[in-house]
C-alpha cells in the first residue's frame, strides 16, 4: 500500500498506539490501514450414482496456475455467507448447482494471507459447464483425479481428507471436520507437456 485510501496522501508502517504490529498509517488523516487475511471459499461437490463416487473439479483458466484441476473456489464477497460465497463459487467456476452441507475443512495459508474452507456439497444434477474461470469441468473418481496436476496444497489436502473420511465411512464412520496449516509454498512451475 502506498497511498491512504480516505484523503490519498502516503501512507507509511508505523505502530498504532495502543497496537503491537505494524500498520499503515495516513501522516495527513492519521487513518489506520488494516490488512487482514482473506477467505477463500469453495466446495467439494460429489455425485454418487450405482455406489461410484465422483468429485467436480475445474481446470483453471486463470493464474496463478493456469491449467491446473482445482476444486471450485474463490474470494467471499462482503455481505455473504460462507456457505452462500462456496454455492456462488460453484456456479460460476462450475456452472454447478449444488445442495451445501458442512464445513470440512478449515485450512490456514498464513505464508499467502489466507484462511480457505470447503464444504461438502452434493450435486443436484448433471448440468455442468465451465465458466470464465475454468478451462473445462469434469467429474472424477479418486483413481482418476489428476493428483500431479492440482493447483494447490490446500485442494490436495482437502481432496486426502475427503477420501480419508469416504474409507472411515465404509466403516461406520462419518465425514469429520478437519483444521490444518499449510506451511509450504506454493510451486510455480508450468502445465507439465
Amino acid at each position: 500500500m502506498k497511498f491512504c485510501s480516505e484523503c490519498a496522501h502516503p501512507v507509511a508502517l508505523a505502530i498504532p498506539e495502543g497496537d503491537n504490529r505494524p500498520r499503515y498509517v495516513c501522516s495527513q488523516c492519521e487513518a489506520i490501514h488494516y490488512q487482514n487475511p482473506k477467505l477463500v471459499i469453495g466446495s467439494i461437490p460429489i455425485w454418487e450414482q450405482d455406489g461410484e463416487l465422483k468429485v467436480l473439479l475445474c481446470r483453471r483458466a486463470i493464474e496463478p496456475r493456469y491449467g491446473y484441476w482445482t476444486l471450485p473456489a474463490g474470494f467471499m464477497e462482503n455481505a455473504e455467507t460462507t456457505a452462500e460465497a462456496a454455492v456462488r463459487e460453484t456456479e460460476e467456476e462450475a456452472g454447478a448447482h449444488i445442495e451445501i452441507g458442512n464445513l470440512f475443512t478449515l485450512l490456514n495459508v498464513a505464508h499467502v494471507h489466507q484462511v480457505h474452507l470447503f464444504y461438502l456439497a452434493r450435486l443436484v444434477d448433471l448440468q455442468f459447464a465451465p465458466g470464465s474461470e475454468s478451462l473445462e469441468v469434469a467429474l472424477f473418481a479418486e483413481r482418476d483425479i489428476p493428483w500431479d496436476e492440482l493447483a494447490f496444497p490446500t485442494i490436495r489436502k482437502t481432496l486426502e481428507l475427503f477420501f480419508a473420511d469416504r474409507v472411515k465411512m465404509r466403516e461406520g464412520g462419518s465425514y469429520g471436520f478437519h483444521s490444518h496449516d499449510i506451511v509450504r509454498p506454493m510451486r510455480t512451475e508450468s502445465v507439465p507437456g
